[in-house]
């Protein structure tokens, strides 16, 4: 019986948290069953102008997985204290209330953008910690 893929996971590059995303997928039954992008930021490095040129790439993957994989929902995973957050943030202070701000701001415009070029995927956002706690986001 061939395997029913269920999303492609945008995530960041940040070595701290692969495991901690790893073993999120799995306790939710998804290893096996997911394509994965992963990028500085995640959402942010998605949508932020200060990472532009990559904003293609993820696109052309997500639609890649679309058409291979059958794919239904793209589950983003933006973590705190990331790096990508503070470049995108520039020269103004960074704290933990400013950091929250850019990832919110990334999670409404990867909603809106996943919106207009994929109608029929829903999305999932979620903000990790260290600790392994999860915040969800509308």
């Amino acid at each position: 019986m061939p395997v029913k893929y269920k999303a492609l996971v945008l995530s960041c590059i940040d070595p701290r948290f692969q495991p901690i995303v790893f073993e999120y997928l799995k306790k939710r039954k998804l290893d096996g069953r997911y394509s994965c992008f992963t990028i500085a930021g995640a959402a942010i490095g998605v949508t932020d102008k200060k990472f532009k040129k990559w904003h293609d790439t993820f696109w052309d993957n997500l639609s890649t997985s679309i058409e291979l994989h059958k794919i239904n929902q793209l589950i983003v995973i933006n973590h705190r204290d990331c790096g990508a957050a503070k470049i995108a943030n520039g020269d103004k202070e960074f704290n933990p209330i400013n950091e929250e701000k850019i990832h919110v701001k990334s999670f409404n415009k990867i909603k809106k953008l996943l919106k207009k070029k994929h109608p029929n995927l829903s999305i999932e956002l979620n903000l990790i910690s260290l600790d392994k706690s999860i915040k969800k986001f509308e």
